[in-house]
Order: structure tokens, then C-alpha cells, then sequence
């Protein structure tokens, strides 16, 4: 970052990393637009919050303050194709162009950075570490990887606090420019094999990134993963999981909708933690989140409070409709392991309940890879509604349709492969106590209108 930036620009500036990132430099009175495919209301807030930004990939449309090559950083996200005409545009005149990975990297060396990864977890886990810290007297600094209900936003500001909790993404290797101060690894089942190739390369990937933790740090990771770390001499190294672990639960107490349990720390406990979302993998996420916020100096007092006052992630595990007759929920799982956990956490809460989902399977590479898994984990409920794939940035490949994974579920279970548009009409046919929305693409487009449906079939 120079002394002469006056502009970010930036190259898919709705995504929901790259927005805070345009949030935090809006912050600074840094000139600030960008491009993004489709309006939403996360971009519309984005312009009323000063933000310049248009939905046509055009050079025409790029506002002059924007076009000077020695005032002006571009940032962009992998998720934008190679031949978009604006970032081909600005790689052809000279332009200082940095992914939001690089821009975040330059975060951790100017902070403190703690930082969450991890094939699934990793939102809730540091968006709840941020809700710890900042309700504290230590505060902190977020860029998030879900809107916190809590405050509306991906990002949290602080004038004081020299921490900033970041959700560091393996995709494309990203996490890679972070130098953190500290961080937790949630879990490491592979993912991105569109990116990696092999198993082994995603654990190496993991590998590499501990080597970047700054001496003084602490690495905080899941115990029993594959991944062996490597972390450089004076970085501390900590286990912690549900059951066991330095960081672990003790008494733990579900029922009437409610969670309760012990916090174990190295050096002893906090008694009668109580789950802000009372769902069975938070007690996990939680458990990382404290004791990032424990290491770090938060009170006893700051942690019990914080983990009641926490109220979630827009779809991560989101009740949208809970009534005596119906319950409907979102989530953003969109890998086979993520989506057992969901079903399997549901399943506690309404063990005598019949469960179905609504299922967008999410990129060609990741149905490829993974068909066999999405099936038996899809196969622990009651009723599968499948539709077709979301490509996000991918080509379709041939003989890779939903529909191998529907042929996979298991003999029995209810069933039915349909175009997303048909939602609302299945929703409205047929008969469930619970359903959850699944999955990582435009699916959550559709929610609003599911919950009037059900609103409507049940007369409330």
C-alpha cells in the first residue's frame, strides 16, 4: 500500500469477503467502486454506504477516478473468469492488481491477525471469535465470511484494537498471503480437488500455511486430523475438540432447546457455557472460538457472555420459520462432511421429526469428486429434494448432473430431482416437519419465498 492510493477498485465487489474489504476502505475515505455480475441487497447497501459500483462488465462504465494507474489498486477475487474485459483492461495498462487475498495478507502484517481455517467451520467459528472479542475489553477488528446477526455486517471496525479476525479460505490457495498472529484449523477434509488434484496436495496446503503463524503465536487445531503442522520455533501448539483435547467440553447438557456445557482450558474450566444458537456443532466452533479469545486475555466473564449473546450467521444454520407445525432452516453447507453435520445436528434437535432438504449441489468439480459422499450424507434424511447444479465459475462436464447423485441415495428414502424453479412447488405438495435449505449458490434466492409458502400451507 502506497502513499499515493487513493482509489480501490474492485472486481467482483459484492462477494461476501470482497464487501468487507470494500467496507474497510470506505472506512479509510479511500475513493472506492467496482464490478459486480448481479445486483443484491448486499451491493445495494454497499452504494448507499459511498460505494461506486455497477453490474455491467464494461471499461465505459469504470468511473474516471478509477482509470489513474499510479492512484488507483485493483482487487479481484479468483472467482472472476481470466477473460473478464475490466481486469483484462486494467492487466493491459499497468495497474497495480492484487487478489483480496494479498490485501488481507497486508492486514495480518499491519495487525495482529487471527485467523480461522478449515474445510467447513470456518465462518461461524471466527465470526463467533469476533463476537467474543469485540464485546470484550480487548475488541478487535473482522473480516468475516458470513453477516453476523449480531451486526448486520461482515466487518467490524475498531479505532483501538490492534487485533483483526480474519476467515483465511484454502480455495486457489489464498490463505497462503496471511501472516498470522494466531490461528485455529477446523478440519482439513479435502475440497477444491478442482484446484489441488490429490488429497495429499490439500494437506500439504494446510502444512504450508502453519509455517506462516508468527513466532509469539499460537496454532489452535482440531486434534486427530491428517494434516501433520509445522510451525516455526516460539509458536505455541494447542488441540482442541469436542470430547478431548487442551480446549475441550466437559458436562455437557442438551434439552428444551438449549445447550449447556463446561469450558476446559489448560488451566482449568469456565463453568455453565450456554450456546447463544443451541445447536450440537457449536459446542466445536465454540470451543475454537473461546479458546482463541482465552489466549488472547478475555475474561471469564467476557467469554460466558459472549458465547450467550452470540446469535448466529445468515445461513449458517439460520432458522427462518419455527412454529409448533414447521421449522425451516438455511445452511450454507455445501460439502459432503459439512452436510452430515447439519443433518446430524438437526436430527438431535427433532429426533422424532420427519426431516427433508432442499439440495443445490454446488460446482461440476465438486459433484465429480465427491457424488458417493453427498449421497450418503443426504441419505440420513427423510426426504431429498435435489436440483441441479450451481456452476459459480465452471463449465458444465459431460455425464456430471445432479443425477448421479440421486441414483446414489439410498433404497427407500423419498426422492425427487427438479429445476430450482419447481421449488415452491414441491415445498407446497409435500409433507415434513423440518426442512433445510442446502447448499452454496442462488438457492438462498429462494428462501424468502419458501418461508411464505410454508407460511401459507400452514396457515400462519
Amino acid at each position: 500500500m502506497t502513499d499515493k492510493l487513493k482509489s480501490i477498485y474492485f472486481v467482483g465487489a459484492g462477494g461476501i469477503g470482497m464487501s468487507a474489504l470494500v467496507r474497510y476502505f470506505l472506512s479509510k475515505k479511500y475513493n472506492v467502486g467496482g464490478y459486480d455480475k448481479t445486483p443484491s441487497e448486499l451491493t445495494e447497501r454497499l452504494i448507499s454506504e459511498g460505494a461506486q459500483i455497477h453490474y455491467e462488465d464494461n471499461v465505459e462504465a469504470i468511473p474516471e477516478c478509477f482509470k489513474q494507474v499510479d492512484s488507483t489498486l485493483v482487487v479481484y477475487t479468483p472467482a472472476i473468469p481470466n477473460e473478464h474485459t475490466e481486469l483484462t483492461y486494467f492487466r493491459q495498462n499497468g495497474f497495480e492488481i492484487q487478489k483480496r487475498a494479498q490485501v488481507l495478507g497486508f492486514l495480518t502484517q499491519a495487525h495482529k491477525g487471527l485467523c480461522v481455517a478449515g474445510t467447513h467451520g470456518k465462518t461461524t467459528t471466527s465470526t463467533m471469535a469476533a463476537h467474543l472479542l469485540h464485546q470484550s475489553h480487548l475488541d478487535c477488528n473482522a473480516f468475516l465470511g458470513g453477516i453476523s446477526k449480531n451486526y448486520g455486517t461482515n466487518y467490524i471496525l475498531s479505532d483501538e484494537s490492534d487485533f483483526v479476525v480474519i476467515e483465511a479460505d484454502e480455495f486457489d490457495r489464498s490463505f497462503h498471503w496471511l501472516r498470522p498472529f494466531m490461528t485455529v484449523i477446523t478440519a482439513t477434509d479435502p475440497d477444491h480437488l478442482d484446484i489441488y488434484g490429490t488429497k495429499e496436495a490439500y494437506l500439504e496446503s494446510f502444512r504450508h500455511y502453519t509455517t506462516l503463524i508468527q513466532p509469539g503465536g499460537a496454532l489452535i487445531i482440531h486434534k486427530g486430523l491428517e494434516m501433520k503442522p509445522d510451525v516455526q520455533e516460539g509458536v505455541r501448539t494447542y488441540e482442541y475438540s469436542r470430547n478431548e483435547g487442551d480446549f475441550h467440553a466437559e458436562n455437557i447438557r442438551i434439552g428444551g432447546g438449549e445447550i449447556f456445557f463446561d469450558f476446559i482450558t489448560p488451566e482449568g474450566s469456565i463453568k455453565d457455557i450456554q450456546l447463544g444458537v443451541p445447536v450440537s456443532i457449536n459446542i466445536e466452533n465454540g470451543i475454537a472460538a473461546m479458546a482463541l479469545a482465552w489466549i488472547n486475555g478475555a475474561t471469564e466473564e467476557e467469554i460466558r457472555e459472549g458465547m450467550k449473546t452470540f446469535r448466529g450467521v445468515d445461513r449458517r444454520f439460520d432458522f427462518k420459520l419455527k412454529t409448533d407445525e414447521i421449522v425451516f432452516l438455511s445452511d450454507y453447507a455445501h460439502h459432503p462432511n459439512e452436510i452430515e453435520q447439519s443433518i446430524k445436528s438437526v436430527r438431535e434437535l427433532y429426533a422424532d421429526k420427519k426431516i427433508a432438504a432442499v439440495f443445490q449441489p454446488h460446482l461440476y468439480t465438486r459433484t465429480r469428486d465427491f457424488y458417493h459422499e453427498f449421497a450418503n450424507s443426504l441419505s440420513l434424511l427423510d426426504e431429498v429434494i435435489l436440483c441441479d447444479i450451481y456452476p459459480a465459475r465452471e463449465q458444465p462436464i459431460p455425464g456430471i448432473t445432479s443425477q448421479i447423485i440421486f441414483d446414489n441415495l439410498r433404497p427407500g428414502i423419498e426422492k425427487y430431482l427438479i429445476h430450482k424453479e419447481e421449488i415452491l412447488d414441491y415445498v407446497g405438495k409435500t409433507d415434513f416437519d423440518v426442512l433445510i435449505s442446502l447448499g452454496a449458490g442462488d438457492i438462498e434466492n429462494y428462501v424468502g419465498d419458501i418461508v411464505k409458502a410454508l407460511e401459507k400451507k400452514y396457515n400462519k
